[in-house]
């Protein structure tokens, strides 16, 4: 590659993540790699790079002094009328090699082929959503509010009582494992879906479940391996709640080490559920080696199954907490459920899933004003 090849390249591949993804010069850098350039070119293509990466970060300064986009950085929610709280991080944007390649051990067939896919920033919460959370949304059906009589005329708070609340549980929803401090679980995908459109009126910013692509960017943390740690599964224990050392339940959020970008529990704990509808044959319908800007499988239907869990959870072995590892939910999660018919909002066999939220910088098109299309009727 000549050196006029090498820069004009740099600055196509800068641009583009600037308008698609506003992802880091570092990941275009980490793709540029892959190309076969001399000596020289390389020299060049690090001049340039480090010179579009300082453009970028001039871009992205402006546009936040500006008003334009809100300052990206780690803040703290709390819950309106609560003082119920949840911490989220930001995830910068970024193009990555989504899925395991077929040489990493223990893989399954759906988590390939490997695709490059780009995803725009976002901020994810830290630790997986805990119970004092939920019950805000599940059981107190927002009595605890200002004094204020405009707060309770307000349009919000109106659109917040208009959200369907999840029905009385069949039994104890902890299962005996735990509430202050640790994960829910056992809810399915709709009363998942449902607590973020709910939040999102509550706070007034857009929150959801994250995207598959999303999730998997998040808790590779840059890394390309089978773990974020590595290929070799023997540190799991320093990260993560999982077969080997739960003693079959789960934990307080946050008591293992995070990934490199302050992720509590994305392996372990609880699996977690993402947007995505899922399709073992989906990974085959993306180009290889042309990056795909945000892509998310969901088909907002009436149907329950089958979504995406990931993670693993305390009740998997090592093989299911690797980063591409995929899921899929199934009607056996509330094989148990006596009534006819089922509960859309609670399982009795998946004390096993939970669920984290994130939060976007923009909102994608297709998923602006998502919500459940499941009923007790459907």
């Amino acid at each position: 590659m000549s050196s006029l090849e090498t820069i004009s390249s740099a600055f196509t591949l800068c641009d583009f993540e600037w308008d698609r993804s506003r992802a880091s010069a570092k990941t275009t850098l980490e793709i540029m790699n892959r190309a076969r350039m001399t000596r020289h070119s390389r020299i060049f293509f690090c001049l340039v790079a480090t010179f579009s990466s300082s453009l970028f970060s001039a871009r992205l300064f402006s546009q936040t002094k500006s008003g334009r986009q809100p300052e990206v950085k780690s803040y703290t929610e709390t819950i309106p009328g609560t003082d119920v709280n949840f911490e989220m991080v930001p995830i910068p944007g970024g193009t990555f090699m989504m899925g395991s390649p077929a040489s990493e051990g223990k893989r399954s067939a759906d988590e390939g082929p490997q695709h490059l896919v780009t995803v725009r920033p976002f901020w994810m919460e830290k630790t997986e959503t805990r119970w004092e959370q939920y019950d805000v949304f599940a059981f107190s059906q927002d009595l605890q509010r200002s004094s204020s009589p405009a707060s309770h005329n307000s349009v919000s708070n109106k659109f917040v009582d208009a959200v369907t609340r999840p029905t009385p549980p069949y039994t104890d929803p902890t299962f005996g494992f735990g509430h202050d401090g640790y994960p829910v679980i056992n809810i399915t995908h709709h009363a998942a879906m449902e607590y973020c459109r709910w939040l999102s009126a509550k706070t007034g910013k857009t929150y959801r479940l994250p995207t598959e692509a999303e999730w998997e960017y998040a808790a590779r943390a840059g890394s390309k391996s089978a773990y974020f740690f590595g290929d070799d599964p023997k540190p799991l224990g320093d990260y993560a709640w999982y077969l080997d050392n739960s003693d079959a339940r789960t934990h307080p959020v946050g008591k293992k080490n995070p990934n490199p970008w302050g992720l509590y529990d994305i392996f372990g704990n609880v699996a977690e559920w993402v947007l995505d509808y899922y399709d073992k044959d989906y990974y085959g319908s993306f180009k290889p080696d042309a990056p795909v800007l945000s892509p998310v499988l969901l088909i907002p239907t009436e149907k329950e199954y089958p979504y995406i869990v990931r993670g693993g959870s305390w009740d998997d072995d090592a093989a299911r907490l690797r980063s591409a590892s995929r899921r899929a939910s199934t009607r056996e999660w509330s094989q148990q459920d006596p009534q006819l018919p089922q509960s859309i909002w609670w399982h009795t066999d998946a004390l096993f899933v939970g669920f984290r939220v994130v939060r976007p910088l923009e909102e994608q098109d297709n998923l602006k004003g998502l919500k459940s299309k499941v009923t007790k009727q459907n």
